[in-house]
């Protein structure tokens, strides 16, 4: 093929592909929780596969595809699709970071889909089309409050080199946390916020106050208090725990796809130290838990260790000579 075929063979495909996608995304501008929300099980699967489908439709009809052609092409165009999603500010830097591996493969699986389609009738037809409108046909029939609850928990540990006691004084009062101490978090560098103070109060009851970037700020109830061995509490959020703009609306703690329940931590003598162990109950619902769920492990995960190295830092650094 000739170099003046490549600015259309391997450019204009994968752009209008990208521009099927954001026309879809555009159309999955509902309510949370309603059918046409962008996490409707109908936008999130068809919507990479029909950006996939209409990328290779395209060149198809300039010239056959390989079927390398039919795997990276959709693959960069779905990478497109959420890229403009983010220019024209209809989706989170979080959310699109995190869909962006699933939508790439389902952008593949849709290429392949349509070069097998083109091979089988001969050559792309007219009738083809039909399958940019696919999340369409399926938002309007499919109930997006349709979800399906999971609760799952993540644990992680880390021995310290400080005595319980002086560990237990951090689980209770850690103000002040500096951004370069939560550094190693991944998950912040993404646009999750960071902690800024964790401070046990007593009024009223025994309650941990918690405050983290953007204004984001909650309290949690303790339900469990053995000095210097346990602390638990579960979480309360009120209204205006979580100001607008602070988090994406698919993301939002507490809100109808995902919510924290209780966190835990036991601290058990070990070697001359304390090994710390925190536990965490969330919850994901969703139309793609499976997905969903290893999303959150990931990114809980990711605090938990990030937190407890904090723990342990400014544990050991409590009990050295003023």
């Amino acid at each position: 093929m000739s170099a003046g075929h490549l600015p259309y063979r391997y450019r204009w495909p994968v752009l209008a592909g990208a521009l099927a996608g954001i026309v879809l995304r555009l159309a999955f501008s509902g309510a949370a929780g309603s059918r046409w929300s962008a996490m409707a099980g109908a936008f999130v699967f068809l919507a990479p596969i029909a950006v996939g489908m209409v990328t290779v439709y395209i060149a198809e009809r300039e010239a056959r595809c390989s079927w390398g052609y039919c795997i990276a092409a959709p693959f960069l165009a779905t990478g497109l699709f959420v890229l403009g999603t983010l220019l024209i500010n209809i989706e989170g830097l979080i959310c699109a970071i995190v869909i962006a591996p699933l939508f790439g493969v389902l952008g593949s699986v849709g290429g392949l889909l349509m070069g097998v389609a083109c091979r089988v009738t001969g050559w792309p037809r007219p009738t083809l089309y039909v399958v940019g409108a696919l999340p369409l046909l399926l938002g309007g029939l499919v109930p997006g409050t349709a979800l399906q609850d999971e609760h799952s928990r993540i644990e992680r540990s880390l021995w310290i080199a400080a005595p319980a006691a002086v560990v237990w004084q951090q689980l209770t009062q850690l103000p002040d946390i500096q951004a370069a101490e939560v550094e190693r978090g991944w998950a912040y560098r993404i646009g999750v916020p960071p902690p800024q103070s964790g401070i046990t109060g007593s009024a009223g009851g025994r309650v941990q106050h918690f405050r983290m970037g953007k204004g984001i700020h909650f309290d949690a109830d303790i339900t469990d208090w053995q000095p210097p061995r346990r602390i638990a509490w579960t979480y309360r959020f009120a209204d205006d725990s979580v100001p607008s703009g602070a988090l994406d609306d698919h993301v939002r703690i507490g809100g109808l796809y995902f919510d924290l329940h209780d966190t835990a931590f036991e601290l058990q003598p070990e070697r001359g130290g304390t090994r710390l162990t925190m536990r965490t109950h969330y919850r994901v619902s969703t139309q793609f838990n499976f997905y969903a769920d290893g999303v959150a492990r990931l990114l809980l995960g990711n605090v938990s260790e990030v937190l407890l190295e904090l723990y342990g830092r400014r544990s050991v650094a409590g009990q050295r000579p003023g």
